[in-house]
């Protein structure tokens, strides 16, 4: 899940895509993994599960040509749902990536995306995400961000709940 959600950050660095980053109750959970690569992207802390705080709507209205978020995490029953329904809610479209989300339980992942799914959210995977984002083998990135994707994830096992 680290190495997936590190390759679309790298991916959003190279394209220029405004990252956004919570933390669930770091005091007692403990920060971001430093593996994940996160360097100089700001966190925003939280208690609720949803990462529709805020601070975190104050700067997604900065973005002027907001249309639709792209969305990993842990804990998928209540941080990623959450936050994807809220964000459905406010009428995003939200792109939930297959790969790099996962939760304490595996079990119940399955009911947990067709949840997401019938709510409107898109199931994606890392590589689908990140060509969708070039569109077109003459962008002027492709070669950049085509670094990252040659090599193929890491398999977690959990394509296969879907």
């Amino acid at each position: 899940i680290v190495s997936v959600a590190s390759r679309l950050l790298q991916a959003g660095k190279i394209l220029e895509i405004p990252v956004i980053l919570t933390e669930q109750y770091p005091k007692g959970l403990g920060p971001t993994v430093p593996e994940l690569g996160t360097d100089g992207i700001k966190k925003y802390s939280k208690t609720c599960f949803t990462m529709l705080i805020p601070e975190v709507e104050k700067e997604l209205q900065s973005f002027p040509e907001r249309c639709f978020i792209i969305l990993c995490g842990i804990e998928t029953q209540a941080c990623i749902t959450s936050t994807t329904l809220d964000l459905l809610e406010e009428g995003f479209d939200v792109h939930v990536v297959a790969d790099a989300f996962s939760s304490r339980s595996c079990r119940w992942l399955t009911q947990w995306m067709n949840r997401l799914k019938q709510s409107g959210a898109f199931l994606s995977t890392s590589e689908g995400v990140i060509l969708q984002l070039l569109q077109d083998s003459s962008h002027p990135k492709f070669k950049q961000v085509q670094k990252l994707i040659i090599e193929p994830v890491p398999d977690s096992g959990l394509l296969s709940l879907f």
